[in-house]
């Protein structure tokens, strides 16, 4: 469920957005998801979480699911899905430079600073050519935005680490998609979305590929990655972020003509490369790399 549905999040999101507008499309998508789980967690006696927490878990979802993933589905009208998840792939990298820079977890073994290396290597050699046309090129722009996603969805993360979130791991996901999800639809209703908006201009391809995401991409995946987190080793968990942006990459090729070159299977490579390094030897900030579409 890891593997293979996370890493095709990022070819439904590219579905979704060809007739629905990104913000509401990813906004909507958490709202159902959390809305659903919610009431779920209560059905099964979960107790409310305090205002504190319910704040708390709020603010994270909007960083994390809700702006991280809005940006990414933004960009996506410009940009192949396959070559964002690549970028995304950058999570694990600022994880450890915030968690070492930040909150003081230490300074990264060689292992981890040569994956740090490598890393940086891969996305200059993946996003560069765009960022050269310069800022006029909406290619550009959402190559930036979705690097953006990245440090808005590390940043956010660990700060769940240091302030009090709902006890419940699953009330949990709960707060963080409903309330990431409502904020992100706000956003898209203040940048006009709302009228731009036809529920009948909907494709079927779209809508399919909307209520993916919400049944397997957040309900099913985000619950299986919570499942999984009391009950698998933490390497084991992490690994999907050097597998989601394979499958990711493939899935583009294969169901959607995305171009992949020898650049991009170059950087493929060295990124994944970097992302092992930094799974393998990064310890606690790996495992908190939940970044997902």
């Amino acid at each position: 469920m890891i593997y293979i549905v996370w890493g095709s999040t990022y070819l439904a999101i590219a579905f979704a957005v060809q007739t629905i507008p990104p913000f509401l499309a990813i906004g909507t998508r958490f709202l159902s998801a959390g809305v659903l789980l919610y009431a779920f967690m209560r059905f099964k006696g979960v107790p409310v979480p305090s205002r504190e927490r319910l704040i708390n878990g709020g603010i994270i979802g909007f960083l994390t699911l809700g702006l991280g993933t809005g940006l990414v589905a933004w960009a996506e009208q410009f940009i192949d899905s396959g070559f964002a998840a690549l970028i995304i792939t950058a999570v694990p990298l600022w994880f450890v430079l915030f968690d070492w820079l930040m909150l003081k977890g230490g300074a990264p073994t060689r292992p981890v600073i040569i994956g740090l290396i490598l890393g940086f290597i891969g996305i200059s050699l993946l996003t560069g050519p765009e960022l050269l046309t310069g800022f006029e090129d909406t290619n550009a722009l959402a190559v930036v935005l979705v690097i953006v996603a990245t440090i808005s969805w590390s940043a956010g993360s660990l700060r769940s680490k240091m302030i009090r979130m709902p006890e419940n791991l699953f009330m949990s996901s709960a707060v963080q998609m409903g309330v990431g999800g409502f904020l992100v639809s706000l956003i898209g209703l203040a940048l006009g979305e709302g009228s731009s908006l036809s529920v009948t201009q909907i494709s079927s391809t779209s809508f399919w590929a909307w209520g993916y995401l919400v049944v397997f991409g957040s309900l099913g995946a985000f619950s299986a990655y919570v499942w999984l987190l009391g009950n698998a080793p933490p390497k084991q968990i992490s690994s999907y972020a050097f597998v989601n942006p394979v499958v990711a990459v493939f899935l583009g090729w294969w169901l959607a003509d995305e171009l992949v070159n020898a650049r991009i299977l170059t950087a493929c490579v060295i990124m994944v490369s970097a992302v092992a390094l930094i799974v393998r030897y990064g310890g606690k900030p790996a495992v908190k790399a939940k970044q997902s579409a």
